[in-house]
């Protein structure tokens, strides 16, 4: 699979990020500093939708972490051998980093699209192609 800009206009990629999970649950705990990204153009995978899933089944119940899911799913974009490729990489040269496989894929996917990474996790703060709130 070539992952061309396909998914992303390029009148959109201003407006367009890759939410990191945590991001996500900024967003869904009404965190002010990440509202102004409510209305972006939203990318993520389907393990960012597991760590929000199994997270809102975890701290408040099914049924909301079902209705996350549904809100989120259509924004899942799927990702190919190279892309696995490089982020096991970055998680080996950042092995002292606490970044799960998860990130690296999400973060190797970002650069990729042409759009920045979203998130609060510490560990990304000063990588390049990161749009950093916390």
């Amino acid at each position: 699979m070539n992952l061309e800009k396909r998914y992303i206009d390029e009148k959109d990629i201003e407006n367009s990020f890759f939410f990191d999970t945590y991001a996500i649950f900024e967003i869904l705990k009404g965190n002010e500093k990440y509202m102004k990204y409510k209305d972006s153009k939203i990318s993520l995978t389907k393990l960012n939708l597991f760590e929000l899933y199994s997270g809102i089944l975890r701290e408040v119940d099914e049924k909301n972490a079902k209705n996350e899911l549904d809100k989120y799913y259509n924004f899942s974009i799927d990702f190919d051998k190279e892309t696995i490729e490089e982020a096991a990489k970055m998680k080996l040269v950042l092995n002292k980093r606490n970044i799960s496989m998860t990130d690296c894929i999400g973060y190797i996917l970002s650069k990729r699209l042409g759009i920045k990474f979203l998130t609060g996790d510490k560990e990304f703060e000063n990588l390049k192609n990161v749009e950093f709130v916390k």
